[in-house]
Formats: structure tokens, sequence, C-alpha cells
């Protein structure tokens, strides 16, 4: 191994699991972690580019200080943050190698390097909605207006198809190591 990184070393010289020794040898649990966060990933980046379509299409018309606007960031935030950590987690159990501890152990060191950048997303939509608050509730309360989001139910298919082929890859990924 020609790779000085203690995340590599550790990989090299830990024991040789299909999946980081966290998991504890539960393929099962390996499953549901890589399907989970590949789904999660995969539907904040789609969160996330309908966000900035949105803001695009409307740029015209929806201020920075509307209250669309401000969910809209605010999402954008949170969706981004889940994309980074939830994607850093997953792209460590998609590229889990023993075998290959230099690859491994940069993967795992970027999860690390990604992590405060993530933060920064989740901490920032956190301000975003609590700075809003007052105005966000005001204008919420002018005009009420009733929410039916039965209706809108049927957009959760094509996430629902994510989920389903994220557990379907996962269980074929880690049933072949």
């Amino acid at each position: 191994m020609n790779n000085s990184s203690f995340a590599a070393k550790a990989v090299a010289e830990g024991p040789p699991t299909l999946a980081p020794p966290s998991f504890d040898g539960h393929g099962w649990l390996v499953v549901l972690n890589l399907a989970v966060m590949t789904f999660a990933t995969v539907v904040a980046i789609m969160f996330a580019v309908d966000a900035v379509r949105a803001w695009w299409r409307n740029r015209r018309t929806d201020l920075p200080s509307h209250p669309v606007s401000i969910w809209r960031l605010a999402g954008f935030c949170f969706a981004m943050g889940i994309v980074l950590t939830r994607g850093s987690d997953a792209i460590v159990l998609w590229n889990w190698d023993p075998d290959d501890p230099v690859a491994t152990g940069w993967y795992l060191t970027l999860q690390r390097f990604v992590d405060p950048v993530a933060m920064i997303f989740g901490l920032s939509g956190l301000a975003i909605l609590y700075l809003s608050a007052r105005g966000m509730v005001w204008s919420l309360r002018r005009r009420p207006f009733p929410i039916d989001m039965w209706a809108s139910v049927p957009m959760l298919r094509r996430p629902a198809c994510i989920a389903l082929l994220s557990l379907i890859a996962a269980i074929g990924v880690v049933s072949t190591r």
C-alpha cells in the first residue's frame, strides 16, 4: 500500500469485511442503510433541482423576501444537507472494498470533508426558518388558505419507485459482494 492516510491504513489493517465493520456483519442492515441513503440522496437532489428550476421560472415575480422564496431557500438548504451527508455515506457503502484500502480510505476521508459543508447547509436552513418565522406566521395567518396535501399524493409515485429501485440495487450489491 503506497498511501499513508490513516483511513487507508485502518481499512488495510482491519478485518476484510464486506461492509464497514460498524455493521457488525449484519447484511440486512447494510442493505437497509444503502437503500435508504441512496433513496434519500436521489430524492433530495430532485427537490433541490426542482427548487432551482422554480426560482429560475419565477425570478421576475418572486422577490428574495417573499414567503415562497424563503420557503424554497430553506427547503433547498435542507435538501443539500441531505444530499451531502447521505450521499457521501452512500458513496462509502457503494464503494467499500477492503481489497482496495487506498480507494476506500479516500472515500472515507472525503466523507469527513463533506460533513462540515453539509452542516452549513442544514444550519442555514434552520436559521432561515427561525429568522423568517415571525413574518412567515404573520403572512400565513393574514390570508390563510387550506392545503389539501392528499391531492398531491400521486406526486409520490416517482419517489416510491426510486425507493424500490434503491432497495433492489442494495440487495443486489450486498448479496453479490
